[in-house]
C-alpha cells in the first residue's frame, strides 16, 4: 500500500491502520490469514484480507496474490469534490489585482 516500512509504521503510528476492526498503534501487530486489514490511505479506505504469506520480500507484482481487496462500506470513501470554484487556465499567471477583486467577489456571494 505504501513504498517503505517507514512509511507503513507511520500509517499504523498515526491510527491509520486497523486489523479487525480494532486500531493498532504499532506496526510490529502480527497478521494471520483470514485477517481483515482496514487502511486509510490518500483519502481512500482500502479494506484488505490477508489470503497468504512470503518466505521473502519481494515486487509489489509478487504481494498481488497474498491478499484480496475487498469493497470498503459505504460512506467511507469521500467523493471528490466537484465544484472546486473558479479556476484559472494553466500557465496563466499570477492573477491581476482587478483577478483577485473578482473572485473575493464570487466568494463572499457564496454561502
Amino acid at each position: 500500500m505504501v513504498r517503505t516500512r517507514s512509511a507503513a509504521a507511520a500509517l499504523a503510528a498515526g491510527g491509520h491502520v486497523r486489523v479487525n476492526g480494532v486500531r493498532i498503534d504499532a506496526a510490529s501487530r502480527a497478521v494471520r490469514r483470514g485477517d481483515v486489514v482496514t487502511v486509510a490511505l490518500d483519502r481512500r479506505v482500502r479494506v484488505l484480507t490477508v489470503t497468504g504469506f512470503a518466505e521473502r520480500r519481494g515486487s509489489a507484482d509478487e504481494t498481488v496474490g497474498l491478499y484480496e481487496e475487498e469493497a470498503p462500506p459505504p460512506g467511507a470513501t469521500p467523493e471528490p469534490s466537484v465544484d472546486r470554484g473558479p479556476q484559472r487556465d494553466p500557465g496563466a499567471g499570477r492573477p491581476t489585482k482587478r483577478d483577485r477583486r473578482s473572485l473575493d467577489r464570487l466568494r463572499d456571494d457564496e454561502p
